[in-house]
């Protein structure tokens, strides 16, 4: 039904914007449902149906309706079901919406019961949404499987990734954050925009900065049908990256915040209450809506914990170039910062509650998912320096030579003092010892929280499976402490549309082995990358093994596509996260 909001009510959930976000959710048990008044307008639901944060006896669902008038308020009933015909174990509500929230719909279903699939729908007047499907999670299970995935940019390319996740049998969809992007009709991975169809709309082609901005390249996004139908099939447990809000945010700023858009902390509340209205997640109560860290346990096999290394609590990135000066890099200084106790990502109560959570841990598996890597990505300080210049632009085909020469001398000195070649020189052996962390956003700049998470797994003798997504390349790592310490594994998912290291490098096709063998034979703990294409990450945990299979598609610019089977890749790991079958390196 609908009916008129008042110009008083108006001004007071108005008011609620400022200085705290407070969205809706309703928690639900079981009523009727009932409703016999009949909607005074129309309205559509245009953006699909999503379930997300299942627990053993509860579900978020969610979805959007679109009125003819914006200033109405809609009841909308939801129902969920064990059977797609709703006749079984049937649930009933009715949830209110207006303009407030966006016209956006979330229902906490509670009640329900464990390791169940059910389907759920909702309605408004004679209008029927899609009916989507999600599950509870188990109290007890021999198997789970999550599709990672994350970076999806709209102008970039064709979601294909996400089409293909919607045919998988996993239990849910893990998305690492980037959901959608900030920038307007002119900004990154925009070029083949207009050839894809995959334009911004004129009313919301501008980098998004204030609420009704990001609630608008929600909806964008929202309309893609592969998107859609991911939603539609399997929940999701998802966090946030940078891009939600603006690149590179720390916790009072970010690259992409100039001061002519406005205060930081506005953009920042506007950002994440689009976030909450748009996504299928729980809050952690009805006024806290800064805080997405929390834990999901499928039965007693795997710990699931989420963390936001991103926007909360992040001091601000290093930058190498804050180190220059008219001799060259300042070392000591740029040691004594990036080794600081005091900088953190994630901040001292997100860190106190993970170590909590993984000492009293009584999982088969500890697995963390969070936003970027945590792998030490070290490479030869001489390296770097030439990757700093291509990235900055100069891809002439001079730099790009040298550079290749450059990494050849490299890696056959490395593969050399592998060998334990006694001829080796000590200015040889220099060139590839020193190395330097290659991506300060990652944990590689925030080496001593690092270091304090790897030294209490240690403490705990436990280790973990750590989950990232931000760099749109695929990766594989073995994680060791400072001391030595093997903690555990990483596994990296390469992105559902945003471009990589092949566009930033300008990597020739013809030379892509070439450079995945480069990067994991220079970078220690690297064991596999993919450089070059988008796809998703499957991991399958059982009670002995851990399976990790990194899919890709051939292509998200061309109107058809296939899985490129030719470069899957497989690594399946043990108890103690040791190798059973693996790509291109061994531990």
């Amino acid at each position: 039904m609908s009916e008129k909001i008042s110009r008083r009510e108006l001004i007071q959930k108005s008011l609620l914007g400022f200085g705290a976000l407070s969205i809706p959710v309703a928690f639900t048990g079981c009523n009727d449902g009932s409703d016999d008044e009949s909607p005074e307008i129309q309205a559509d639901f245009l953006h699909g149906v999503a379930s997300g944060d299942p627990l053993q006896d509860k579900v978020i669902l969610w979805t959007r309706v679109t009125p003819t008038d914006s200033g109405v308020r809609l009841k909308v009933v939801w129902e969920i079901s064990t059977d797609n015909q709703f006749k079984q174990n049937l649930k009933t509500g009715m949830v209110e919406t207006s303009k407030t929230d966006d016209f956006t719909v979330k229902v906490d279903a509670a009640g329900l019961q464990a390791d169940t699939v059910y389907y759920y729908r909702f309605k408004f007047g004679n209008k029927v949404s899609p009916v989507g499907q999600t599950k509870t999670l188990p109290t007890s299970t021999n198997k789970v499987s999550f599709a990672v995935c994350s970076c999806s940019n709209y102008p970039a390319g064709y979601f294909y990734v996400y089409r293909e996740m919607a045919k998988q049998n996993v239990d849910v969809i893990i998305h690492l954050g980037d959901y959608i992007y900030e920038y307007g009709a002119d900004g990154y991975a925009t070029e083949d925009a207009t050839k894809l169809g995959r334009n911004l709309p004129a009313d919301n082609n501008k980098e998004i900065i204030k609420l009704d901005d990001y609630r608008k390249r929600y909806a964008l996004y929202r309309q893609d049908k592969d998107l859609q139908a991911a939603h539609q099939r399997h929940p999701f447990i998802v966090i946030w990256d940078d891009h939600e809000l603006a690149n590179d945010a720390w916790r009072e700023g970010a690259e992409n915040h100039q001061s002519n858009e406005g205060a930081f902390s506005d953009r920042k509340l506007a950002a994440l209450q689009a976030y909450f209205e748009w996504m299928p997640i729980r809050p952690v109560s009805s006024t806290d809506h800064l805080n997405i860290y929390r834990q999901f346990n499928f039965g007693s096999l795997v710990q699931l914990t989420m963390l936001d290394t991103r926007i909360i609590a992040r001091d601000k990135q290093l930058a190498y170039t804050d180190y220059m000066t008219a001799t060259g890099l300042d070392i000591a200084k740029f040691q004594a910062d990036l080794t600081n106790p005091v900088r953190t990502l994630m901040g001292y109560t997100q860190r106190d509650w993970l170590v909590d959570k993984l000492k009293q841990s009584t999982a088969t598996w500890n697995v963390v998912g969070q936003q970027v890597l945590m792998s030490k990505m070290w490479i030869p300080a001489e390296l770097l320096a030439s990757l700093g210049q291509i990235t900055s632009g100069g891809t002439s085909p001079e730099a790009l030579a040298k550079m290749n020469a450059q990494i050849t001398e490299l890696v056959a000195l490395k593969l050399r003092l592998q060998q334990n070649d006694p001829t080796l020189t000590a200015q040889e052996k220099a060139r590839i010892m020193t190395v330097a962390p290659y991506n300060l956003d990652a944990w590689d700049g925030y080496y001593a929280e690092r270091e304090f998470v790897y030294d209490k797994l240690a403490e705990f003798n436990k280790k973990i499976i750590v989950l990232a997504g931000d760099t749109h390349n695929a990766w594989a790592s073995y994680l060791y402490s400072q001391k030595g310490k093997y903690v555990g594994v990483e596994l990296a998912t390469s992105s559902v549309s945003s471009p990589g290291l092949e566009k930033y490098l300008s990597i020739p096709l013809a030379q892509l082995q070439q450079f995945e063998f480069a990067f994991t034979t220079l970078i220690d703990e690297l064991v596999y990358c993919n450089l070059n294409q988008r796809g998703y990450l499957l991991v399958t945990l059982d009670q002995v093994q851990v399976h990790s299979e990194w899919r890709f598609v051939d292509s998200i610019k061309n109107t058809e596509y296939q899985i490129d089977s030719s470069r899957q890749n497989d690594i399946v790991l043990d108890l103690n996260l040791m190798p059973l079958k693996q790509g291109q390196k061994t531990a």
